[in-house]
């Protein structure tokens, strides 16, 4: 039985599997998005959420951590420089998982997983309206066409 063992295996012996997540979770933070199986793309997930919660403390030791896991100096540098003051306020969730179908050799469901970025979304709308709607005053130039009498134009009239 597996009681409270977390992580999904995938058909892989541990430092297979460790092996390559770490490519991944490298991958990842550096391009900021990858194409992917939905199972990888889920376990990939906690990985990743982990290196960024890393990069938010920021001491010494956490970049130690990720030193160890992330394998290129310039990814972890990325990640403590730019990705940790992006997600500084945010308390989780930095990656976002988009199914786009089968793969054709062998019909396995296909993702794109990529780090959240809130600059692409517009900001939601108010549903509370702000007080009553004002009404507009006609111009006058429509009031002095209906002056006029009926069937003569400017040009007529002259």
């Amino acid at each position: 039985m597996r009681h409270g063992v977390s992580g999904r295996k995938l058909n892989r012996v541990t430092s297979h599997r460790l092996a390559m997540f770490r490519n991944m979770v490298t991958s990842l933070l550096r391009h900021e998005r990858i194409y992917t199986t939905v199972p990888k793309a889920k376990e990939l997930r906690r990985w990743t959420d982990w290196m960024i919660t890393l990069g938010k403390r920021g001491d010494l030791h956490s970049k130690r951590q990720a030193l160890s896991f992330i394998q290129e100096k310039s990814t972890v540098y990325k990640l403590f420089e730019d990705l940790a003051p992006r997600y500084q306020s945010r308390p989780g969730g930095y990656t976002r998982i988009i199914k786009v179908g089968f793969r054709r050799g062998d019909a396995s469901p296909m993702c794109i997983i990529e780090l959240v970025t809130d600059s692409g979304r517009p900001p939601k709308k108010s549903k509370i309206t702000e007080g009553p709607q004002q009404k507009t005053v006609p111009s006058a130039e429509p009031a002095a066409a209906a002056s006029e009498p009926a069937g003569q134009s400017a040009s007529q009239a002259e």
